[in-house]
């Protein structure tokens, strides 16, 4: 470390008196390490917050960089919590309570002065557990993250991981997106990109480091790094490019196979142009008949898929096929939702195929997998779950893609165009991934999370969770599973089960709607890291959303390859189920 960025050291700063509920005390106040005991900001928490300003030299951050510059450092008195109306996801809505804390907000300039520069916030708690929690983006980022929100999958009665006392941390991945502007289009800088794939998680957590120092005296005796969809890739990243920098990590519904995503979505997009479009009411005609095939499967008809890997061995699309002299017809009403035309079932074929290369990716991967079962009809109410958020949006795919389109069309048709074409006026329909072979290589190796050898991550003791939701259709849970098979293929289960663990969760769609899909990871992980203690007997619930936010369903979360089956009893209590294999 530079000696011009270190402060002078304080003295020992005040007792302090923590005031979290019993369960985040145990949190924030375990520990292994002698100098794990709380620390706050001094006497000062002001004057010690304005000395965060300091500039950051480009040698104190560990890959090459620009120099960070700290753009305000301001003390931010508490607040309580707040429910929102309305929100894209069931989480959005809640703003948890924040403690005081001192709020850093910088940017990290880049290497091409053509590049943006890499925006990050970290928030200092005047009362610090000594640990560290930094938080994944989402979609292309573009946006900054400020690391105050609930994290990932987490209860809505859970307080924040600020609140819990960790010093936390959020970036926007090292653009910003400005309106009228495709939030794929900073890839056509090359530095853009390799920080958006990597590089700004590992320089912010860098420039963290250091403001942990400013404001502590010391750097964080652990930290744990948690991320979805786009952030779970990022939290799988860090797992597998820089395994000395976190202790613990979560990654939930990640996007790992990257590459694979973005062209199985294109072409599922594709697959419903024209005739092949599904209007909502086949949507639904859909969505039941799998549940009429599979939801009892389990023991309980409740309107949760439980066996999802077995409902795809038992739903057959084409069971809904038009039969002959009759038509799905064209424009809508009830009697033309009775069935499928013959361009309608194949587009459900092709979201259910995987999507195969003919070249290999980075680490050998060569195909993408389909998509599962389950889930298709939930509310597309913003982008929460179902074929009509992610997949189908409410018209057919257009060229360009237009804003009431799918998801998934949306972001791989722009991704194939700045990503991999790198032409903004790429003809989608005569793309190929062998045309450009060299550049989706290339591409794969900067963005796929694929490396089954987390050899070094789990040599020094980082553990891992992943947890991947079965109804999900912004990105097949089934790259996970395969990622999680190839770790275990790589180092042998009994090594695997030493530090990383994968669960599902059945019915539950990318942003946790659908079926119970909350559960505090964080505190299983820091169990796992701090105590030594592996995750066990996890349940996995719904709640209302407004105060006290009461538990309505809950569910074992089950280890990958069992699954909750019912075996008696109230089918709200997770009592009533045991997970099978």
């Amino acid at each position: 470390m530079s000696s011009t960025t270190r402060t002078r050291p304080r003295g020992t700063s005040l007792a302090l008196t923590l005031t979290l509920t019993t369960g985040a005390l145990l949190t924030a106040c375990a520990g292994v390490d002698p100098d794990s005991t709380p620390r706050g900001l001094g006497t000062d928490p002001a004057g010690r917050c304005i000395e965060m300003v300091a500039p950051v030299p480009a040698s104190d951050i560990t890959i090459p960089s620009g120099s960070a510059r700290i753009e305000s450092a301001t003390l931010v008195a508490a607040t309580p919590l707040a429910v929102a109306e309305r929100a894209p996801t069931p989480a959005g809505r809640i703003t948890p309570a924040t403690p005081a804390h001192c709020r850093v907000i910088g940017a990290i300039d880049p290497i091409d002065p053509k590049a943006p520069v890499i925006r990050f916030q970290v928030n200092l708690p005047v009362q610090w557990n000594g640990r560290m929690v930094q938080y994944g983006g989402g979609g292309f980022n573009g946006t900054l993250v400020n690391g105050l929100a609930l994290l990932p999958a987490a209860r809505f009665d859970t307080p924040s991981p600020l609140a819990q006392g960790y010093m936390t941390v959020g970036t926007d991945s090292g653009h910003q997106t400005a309106p009228g502007q495709p939030p794929q289009a900073f890839a056509l800088n090359d530095e853009a990109l390799l920080n958006f794939a990597h590089a700004s998680y590992k320089k912010v957590r860098d420039v963290a480091m250091l403001m942990a120092w400013r404001a502590y005296d010391r750097r964080p005796v652990k930290s744990y790094f948690l991320g979805s969809s786009e952030g779970g890739r990022e939290a799988l990243t860090m797992a597998q490019r820089y395994p000395d920098d976190f202790n613990g990590i979560f990654a939930r519904v990640p996007v790992i196979n990257w590459t694979g995503l973005q062209h199985a979505g294109t072409r599922a997009g594709m697959a419903t142009m024209g005739e092949g479009w599904l209007r909502p009411g086949q949507v639904k005609l859909v969505g039941d008949a799998v549940l009429a095939a599979c939801d009892a499967s389990d023991g309980v008809a409740d309107g949760v898929v439980s066996d999802a890997v077995g409902c795809k061995q038992r739903f057959d699309v084409t069971r809904l096929r038009c039969a002959a002299g009759t038509s799905a017809g064209a424009s809508g009403g009830a009697s033309s939702d009775a069935c499928l035309s013959d361009a309608q079932v194949k587009a459900v074929q092709t979201l259910h195929a995987p999507f195969r290369f003919s070249f290999p990716l980075a680490n050998g991967v060569t195909e993408y997998p389909g998509w599962g079962v389950s889930g298709e009809a939930l509310p597309a109410a913003g982008p929460t779950g179902g074929w009509s958020a992610w997949w189908l949006g409410s018209a057919a795919p257009a060229l360009p893609p237009l804003p009431n389109n799918g998801i998934a069309w949306q972001f791989g048709s722009g991704a194939i165009r700045y990503f991999y074409a790198r032409d903004a006026r790429a003809d989608l329909m005569q793309y190929t991934p062998e045309k450009f072979a060299d550049r989706v290589r290339e591409v794969s190796a900067l963005m796929d999370a694929t490396n089954p050898d987390l050899t070094p991550f789990a040599a020094r003791g980082g553990k891992l969770l992943m947890l991947e939701n079965m109804a999900d259709y912004a990105q097949s849970p089934y790259a996970g599973i395969g990622y999680y098979q190839a770790v275990v293929a790589r180092l042998g289960q009994a090594n695997a089960d030493k530090f990383v663990k994968l669960y599902t969760a059945p019915g539950v769609d990318h942003v946790g709607s659908g079926a119970p899909g909350n559960v505090d990871m964080l505190a299983a992980l820091v169990d796992w890291v701090e105590r030594g203690k592996a995750p066990a007997n996890l349940q996995i619930v719904e709640q209302a959303l407004q105060p006290p936010f009461a538990v309505t369903r809950a569910r074992p979360l089950c280890e990958w390859p069992r699954w909750p089956r019912f075996k008696g009893g109230d089918a709200a209590l997770a009592a009533s189920f045991e997970c099978v294999p």
